[in-house]
Formats: C-alpha cells, sequence, structure tokens
C-alpha cells in the first residue's frame, strides 16, 4: 500500500535532511533539496534558502527546481531588507505576510515590488537555527493571499530545524576529517623519521639521537622540512653521507 499523505513525505523529508555525513556533500545541492521539499509539502509558488554571516550579510543564496528564477530574484532583492533578512535578526519566523499590504505600507520596498512582478500574492520566512546558532533563513513564497494554517508554518519550522541540525553535523565531520587527516599525517611522519634515524644508526654504528642531530641539521642547512629529508633517505634517495658532509 502506497501511502502518499503529507505527514508521510514530511518524514521522508527529515530523514534526508539528516544524511550530510559524507564526503561527497554539496551544500548548494543539499539546501535547493530542501527548498524542493518545502515547495511540494506547502504547495507553494518557491522557496529558497539563504546562509548569513554573524555580520548579517547573505553569503549564498539556494533556490527550489520548482520557481528557481523567482527565489533567486526575491533573495536578491533582500539586500535592502525582506523576509529572509527579519528572521534571521529576530531569530523568529515572519508570519504569512500579504505582499499588497507590504507594498501599501513600504515594507521592504524593493522585494515587495518585484514579488508583485512575479504574481507572488503572500510569503513568510522561518530561521535555520540549532541550539542558539542562527545559519540564516528559509522563504517561502506562495501565490495565494493569507492566512495560511499554523502547521504550514511548523512544516517549514521543521524543515528549516533539519536542514541547520544537518549544516552543523556536516561541519563537524568535515572537522573531525580534517583533524583526523592531520594526526595520521603526524603519526605517518613520525614514523618515517623514526626509521630514518634508525637506518642512519645502523649505517654509522652510532646512536639514533647522533643520526636525528644529522637529519635536522642537514634539513635546516637545505631548507626542507625534516619529514621530506627522512623520506629521502627511507627511500634511498638521499645518500646518507651527504648528511655526514653538513653534519658539525
Amino acid at each position: 500500500m502506497h501511502d502518499t499523505t503529507r505527514e508521510v513525505r514530511l518524514a521522508a523529508a527529515l530523514v534526508e535532511a539528516a544524511d550530510t555525513l559524507a564526503d561527497g556533500f554539496d551544500t548548494d545541492d543539499y539546501l535547493r533539496r530542501v527548498s524542493d521539499n518545502c515547495v511540494d509539502l506547502l504547495a507553494a509558488r518557491a522557496a529558497g534558502i539563504m546562509l548569513i554571516d554573524h555580520r548579517g550579510r547573505a553569503v549564498s543564496l539556494t533556490a527550489s527546481s520548482h520557481g528557481a528564477d523567482v527565489a533567486l530574484d526575491l533573495l536578491e532583492a533582500q539586500h535592502g531588507g525582506g523576509p529572509c533578512l527579519d528572521s534571521y535578526g529576530s531569530g523568529r519566523p515572519v508570519p504569512p505576510v500579504s505582499i499588497r499590504v507590504a507594498h501599501a505600507d513600504s515594507r521592504w520596498p524593493d522585494f515587495t515590488e518585484r514579488a508583485l512582478r512575479h504574481d507572488v500574492a503572500s510569503t513568510f520566512a522561518v530561521p535555520l537555527r540549532r541550539r542558539g546558532t542562527l545559519y540564516g533563513a528559509l522563504n517561502v513564497f506562495v501565490p495565494t493571499l493569507p492566512p495560511l494554517s499554523e502547521s504550514e508554518l511548523l512544516v517549514a519550522q521543521a524543515l528549516a530545524d533539519a536542514a541547520a541540525v544537518g549544516l552543523q553535523n556536516h561541519r563537524a565531520y568535515s572537522q573531525y576529517r580534517t583533524l583526523s587527516g592531520q594526526l595520521q599525517e603526524a603519526l605517518s611522519s613520525r614514523v618515517r623519521i623514526e626509521q630514518a634515524k634508525g637506518m642512519l644508526a645502523e649505517r654509522w654504528n652510532t646512536t639514533a639521537d647522533q643520526a636525528f642531530v644529522a637529519l635536522r641539521q642537514f634539513a635546516r642547512r637545505q631548507q626542507l622540512p625534516l619529514d621530506r629529508v627522512a623520506s629521502a633517505v627511507v627511500e634511498r634517495v638521499l645518500d646518507s653521507t651527504q648528511l655526514r658532509q653538513n653534519d658539525d
């Protein structure tokens, strides 16, 4: 039995939003899929996500596949103010607003002027937030006038919250991957240096400490990383006699 209710589709969208722990993760594609799910679940004209930095400046604009031109134009029109910036600034949803009423009240003039040209009747926005951290806002563009039911706003907020969690998790994942790579490289470098010390100490019939001094002095005089010199010794690219010739 195929259950196509909105509850099931919302559950699927939330699961999809959680899937960010991957090396091939693409932020724009991810936010586009979140916007697409928003359009599908809310029967909207278009939707888009604006990521905003701590200074309140837009750093990324992503539109839904459906109505992409409309969404991008309306996101770009918010440089002087709009639902996304208001929602981000307050950390709270901007409830559904009639575009004509907002235009008559001179609220977001550039944004509302463009929205009227696109035949958008109303709009609302919800913040992308996670435990006090704000990433931006999700803006929904609707072809009908308000009021929408409270559940519509809750659905949009659920998608936005899931997107914020997904973004936060991926950033943490990327940081851990980077740190892991750095630690692995540091460990590999240490192993190569120890191997080089051992090889030189055996060849020269000396101590490992004396071999290390020779490695370090050669690296300094040649202005080379110590790990690179050690690798050359291990791979037998560097003649060990060269190190002794430069050893004080």
